[in-house]
């Protein structure tokens, strides 16, 4: 890996074809190690299996920024869109705001990990000199080419005072994830709650695991087979939740084949057929819960798999958070606790970008409020 470094007099960002020929790593220097959607290979495999490009709404627009050697030193996974579908930070009524006054919302830029409500740096660099000259960037594509705004969506606390800095919008919402206060087990866990709470849990997880097996997956341990039914339950839900699911069959192959060491599948089996199923994604301190599906209705064998299964492999890994994805007030009875997310916006056009300031300014306080306000209501027990 060159260590040239890039002359601020020098910069000069451009935008390639995608992400899949880009050098791996390269782009992986940037990045990072800790969040698994940002690396190449998640994002790449977006790409090869046709969940990303043609006949998608989704275009790979990498920006990147080269050293004197020619490799990279910083680089934004941004893509053109032509919908909101796939982001889980909702912009369709400004869409609706800004088309009815007669602009043109879409097309537009966004700075994503693609269908993944995940937390995570959206500015990847080898050096953080770069993170001005990458949003300039992006800013100039956008005016260059008549494109009404650029989003990045749930960008890691700390890049947000570069996006401060250069004068994006920030947009508050919040998420439940689940701390590990060094448990040692899942009961070392339930002693933190209330009696009353502790004793639903039990109780569900009893229920939920009277008629299956529950088993754990990862790395060569899954094959083939385990995507097809796990296929069979993904497309269940999302054609529940989505109309259509956003990945590719051949996307889960992928992964496979690129990062099977960061991938936990657990199953739900009842005669040694699984009949529900979550798909869940490893990194540095976090685990990712990410889909979830099954071909039978068994009372609380979703909390079971998508939460409880989720803080036991959390403890067992010593991981610190469990993220198991957008929305769900449900979760918060659970031990999930409510957390802020945030995400940047650069609009083109001035009467719009004030238009919206004032719109997130009154958003933001309302979700801070209810943060304030669940983070109450938690099972947890009250200090004296």
């Amino acid at each position: 890996m060159s260590d040239s470094p890039v002359a601020p007099t020098e910069i000069l960002a451009r935008v390639a074809d995608d992400i899949a020929t880009l050098p791996a790593d390269q782009w992986d220097a940037c990045a990072g190690e800790a969040n698994p959607f940002v690396s190449h290979a998640f994002l790449s495999a977006m790409e090869e299996s046709g969940s990303v490009g043609p006949g998608t709404g989704w275009k790979s627009l990498p920006i990147i920024i080269e050293d004197r050697a020619g490799e990279i030193a910083a680089c934004l996974p941004s893509y053109l869109k032509s919908h909101s579908q796939g982001e889980y930070i909702f912009d369709q009524q400004w869409a609706h705001a800004f088309e009815n006054a007669g602009g043109q919302y879409y097309p537009k830029i966004q700075i994503a990990a693609p269908f993944s409500p995940v937390p995570g740096p959206r500015l990847l660099m080898r050096d953080e000199s770069l993170a001005l000259p990458l949003l300039r960037a992006a800013e100039q594509l956008a005016e260059n080419n008549g494109i009404s705004s650029v989003h990045a969506t749930f960008v890691s606390e700390d890049q947000i005072p570069h996006f401060r800095e250069a004068g994006w919008l920030i947009r508050t919402d919040s998420q439940f994830h689940w701390r590990n206060d060094d448990y040692e087990n899942f009961e070392a866990f339930l002693a933190a709650l209330s009696s009353r709470k502790r004793k639903a849990i039990r109780r569900e997880r009893v229920k939920a695991q009277e008629s299956v097996e529950i088993v754990h997956l990862t790395g060569d341990e899954i094959q083939s087979y385990h995507w097809d039914f796990f296929w069979e339950f993904y497309q269940d839900t999302g054609m529940r939740k989505w109309g259509q699911p956003y990945l590719t069959r051949g996307a889960f192959d992928l992964l496979q084949q690129k990062m099977a060491d960061k991938l936990l599948l657990i199953f739900a089996m009842q005669d040694g057929i699984p009949v529900a199923g979550a798909l869940n994604v490893i990194g540095a301190d976090t685990l990712y819960g990410r889909y979830w599906g099954c071909t039978r209705n068994i009372p609380f064998l979703h909390f079971e798999i998508c939460y409880y299964q989720a803080i036991d492999a959390a403890i067992a890994r010593g991981l610190k958070t469990v993220e198991a994805g957008a929305q769900g007030s449900h979760k918060l009875a659970r031990g999930y606790q409510p957390v802020p997310t945030w995400s940047a916006h650069y609009i083109v056009d001035p009467g719009f970008r004030s238009a919206i300031a004032d719109y997130l300014e009154r958003e933001r306080r309302a979700v801070t409020a209810d943060i304030e306000f669940l983070a109450e209501m938690g099972p947890f027990k009250k200090s004296a």
